[in-house]
């Protein structure tokens, strides 16, 4: 063999070795999901095995936990920062944006979790990302309700095509964590508040899939876009992040659309309905804390790969958009925190519900697939029957015209009594700023007085909610312990303040079965007491037989209800509990 075969034959073998290198090293960091064909999703041991392994190969990694489920398992969360940092203030000081994304909040929804971890491997391993992480820091939460995630059989999702095994929506208290960002009763909400607070990224995105229809889209996005976040920040919403994200997703081959419900449900040509979310949603609750909430919604029927792909794209194009106009959305943000303290947001009326207007609408083109509305011969029912084989462009109204429903004038400050200590812990889990009183004080305070309160039927979410109430103000002075605490308006949560403690509010405290207590009698007066007295009254008490006998009158139950007359009475006498059906929580003018 000549001495140019020789050299020959070395390159070769040398360029082999190095070709089965690089394989081998790209299967060993390979991710669950790819190893299985793209099928599967990992269990929460594995999960963290991946991001620990990353963590030892480089020192921009750091994972650390945030709280504890109900079933003991730890919470935790990962950074990326290409110098290492982890204290939030040391990344706000390196002027590189914080991107929080979150996966798992409702486990069989796992893309988010299986397309960061790829994300991240690529960063890691390969550098592929390193041009966007010199604008930006991220903070990624793998798994969020890991109680729900490890519930984990191929029986989670009856809807979905896949992943071959996954975790349940709910938590192991049977909380739709989901529902949960403003009454925060689970305990993985808590942590969650208490590590968004700490860190307060500058844009959030929440990865989950979606129930319903069937169309074309792989992916519909939820963002807020309406008066219940900061109008500069609704302006860059509509003007830059959206533009630049729908045209990148369409050329990445994932066009997008706003996630919408139909006015009938499954029924696509019944029309398109939009919504305002309040704050109890993940992405609704960034936007009352001032910031730009991204909610992704993969569609159940598409397969597994292709909501990861879809996952993963949106992500990337959402950060390439962040390294280009980050320094404008922090500038945003600084100008909506800022806004918020002053005495324009406090002087103008507050929004605390919507209504749709179902008379304001406008064409829009949706991408749906063929579909015929039959009768079901087992329940007599519609049943829709979708033929994903046949795509089909409908042409269809699309309602998204919101218009003030329950408005309030704020107040300069609440007054939150020191008994009422679930409510002060919520305020404090959310980083909201309180004053506490050192000590007793009495204060004249504007009250609502309730009457004509219903709850729901059932339970939802673990509590018995209010369902509707009227209510009227007055002015009383009112003795507030020492331990309780004054909240001002003036901060730049005011928007969350006002629908924990306005009864109105979207999902307010009230609404969740905070103050039931508030309305139950707890001291009674004896028929045989009563009647009495009842007679005494009518006969000294001027104009009292009048008004007894026109609430007769008018209410032909009350009556027919000796109890209640008799009780009505009572309620005319100094006996009567003064604070029943009376909101604790004093507006300050």
């Amino acid at each position: 063999m000549s001495i140019y075969m020789k050299h020959l034959y070395i390159l070769l073998f040398m360029f082999l070795g190095l070709f089965l290198n690089i394989h081998a090293q790209q299967d060993e960091w390979k991710t669950y999901y790819e190893k299985s064909g793209k099928t599967a999703t990992p269990r929460y041991a594995e999960t963290l095995a991946f991001l620990e392994r990353l963590e030892i190969q480089s020192e921009a990694v750091n994972m650390a936990d945030f709280g504890l489920s109900p079933q003991q398992r730890p919470l935790k969360y990962v950074i990326y920062d290409r110098d290492g940092l982890t204290d939030p203030d040391d990344i706000k000081a390196s002027g590189r944006v914080l991107l929080m994304v979150q996966a798992g909040i409702h486990p069989g929804e796992s893309e988010g979790k299986d397309a960061m971890l790829i994300l991240l491997r690529d960063q890691v391993i390969e550098r592929k990302h390193e041009a966007l992480f010199e604008h930006l820091s991220l903070l990624f939460i793998p798994v969020f309700n890991v109680d729900g995630h490890e519930r984990f059989s191929p029986y989670g999702r009856i809807n979905q095509n896949g992943p071959v095994e996954m975790g349940w929506r709910v938590t192991a208290q049977n909380y739709n964590l989901n529902r949960d960002y403003l009454k925060a009763d689970a305990p993985e909400m808590q942590a969650w508040l208490a590590l968004y607070d700490k860190y307060d990224p500058d844009f959030f995105i929440d990865t989950h899939t979606t129930d319903g229809a069937d169309y074309q889209y792989v992916m519909t996005y939820g963002l807020e876009l309406g008066d219940n976040i900061d109008a500069g920040l609704t302006t860059w919403q509509k003007e830059v992040f959206l533009p630049f994200w729908d045209k990148a997703m369409h050329e990445h081959g994932f066009p997008v659309f706003p996630y919408v419900s139909f006015r009938s449900w499954h029924d696509p040509r019944s029309g398109l309905i939009s919504w305002r979310s309040g704050p109890m949603f993940s992405q609704a609750y960034a936007a009352h804390r001032n910031r730009v909430g991204l909610l992704l919604e993969t569609h159940m029927l598409k397969p597994y790969n292709q909501r990861v792909e879809a996952t993963l794209a949106a992500i990337l194009h959402s950060m390439e958009l962040l390294a280009l106009q980050g320094k404008q959305l922090q500038q945003l943000n600084y100008e909506a925190d800022k806004f918020a303290t002053s005495a324009n947001f406090g002087a103008k009326d507050f929004v605390l519900r919507y209504q749709l207007d179902h008379n304001d609408s406008a064409m829009v083109s949706f991408a749906g697939v063929h579909y015929e509305k039959q009768i079901s011969e087992l329940t007599g029912g519609d049943l829709f029957v979708y033929d994903a084989n046949r795509p089909d462009t409908f042409l269809l109204p699309l309602f998204q015209t919101f218009i003030p429903d329950k408005v309030v004038k704020l107040p300069e400050a609440y007054l939150v009594p020191v008994e009422w200590t679930a409510v002060i812990n919520r305020l404090k889990w959310h980083g909201i700023q309180y004053e506490v009183l050192g000590q007793s004080v009495d204060i004249e305070v504007e009250q609502y007085v309730f009457s004509e309160v219903n709850w729901q039927q059932r339970p939802y979410e673990g509590r018995h909610r209010i369902r509707d109430f009227s209510m009227e103000k007055r002015l009383q002075t009112v003795t507030y312990p020492a331990g309780s605490v004054k909240v001002p308006i003036a901060q730049p949560l005011v928007r969350l303040i006002a629908h924990l403690l306005e009864p109105e509010g979207d999902g307010s405290l009230l609404e969740w079965g905070f103050f039931n207590g508030i309305f139950e009698q707890k001291e009674y007066a004896e028929t045989y007491v009563m009647e009495p007295l009842a007679q005494r009254m009518l006969d000294s008490i001027p104009g009292l037989r009048d008004t007894y006998e026109a609430k007769k009158l008018a209410d032909p139950e009350f009556a027919r209800n000796s109890w209640a007359q008799l009780n009505w009475f009572y309620r005319q006498t100094p006996w009567w509990d003064e604070k029943y059906m009376v909101y604790p929580v004093g507006r300050l003018k």
